[in-house]
């Protein structure tokens, strides 16, 4: 039986050594790395030319890189985030393509089988699924009116318009 303490409910036993402790190894070499670099890069920037050269380094690259270098990359950065969004707007469909409202994921209800009449039952529990866009736009505008009911009487602007209109001859 493990102990454990009467305000903890895990175990007072050392940790588990089974697991690897290089992430900290990594952690730490980085950290020191960055912090190496730092400080090399705000020497490089402030000191005078003679410290570097009494310090040994024959050869370092202009100050003008100072200014530079964090312009570049705060420039990079921007430009990163650009692309990104550049990307998600083209690949972004248009209103009227069905993709917008309707993905894979969509649970449509079957075609063959009338679902409202099959809640009719009151002890059935009605199938969860997504609307149908058409019974949405159906509710919210109401029923579909052909392109004659639209537009004022007289008026018809297509040759099958016409041709619907024209009377019948015995």
């Amino acid at each position: 039986m493990e102990t454990t303490s009467p305000v903890a409910p895990f175990t007072l036993e050392p940790p588990d050594e089974r697991h690897s402790r290089a992430p900290e190894f990594y952690g730490f070499v980085a950290w020191t790395s960055t912090s190496v670099l730092f400080v090399l890069y705000v020497l490089w920037a402030l000191l005078p030319d003679e410290y570097i050269v009494w310090l040994g380094v024959e050869w370092y690259p202009s100050r003008e890189w100072t200014l530079l270098l964090p312009a570049y990359s705060i420039v990079l950065v921007l430009l990163t985030y650009f692309v990104y969004f550049a990307i998600a707007i083209a690949r972004t469909p248009s209103f009227s393509d069905p993709n917008t409202f309707i993905d894979t994921k969509a649970h449509l209800p079957a075609l063959d089988v009338n679902q409202h009449l099959k809640h009719a039952d009151p002890g059935a529990i009605p199938e969860l699924y997504d609307i149908p866009i058409r019974m949405v736009n159906r509710v919210v505008y109401g029923p579909h009116r052909s392109r004659n009911e639209m537009r004022p009487s007289g008026e018809s602007s297509s040759k099958a318009d016409k041709v619907q209109e024209s009377p019948k001859t015995p």
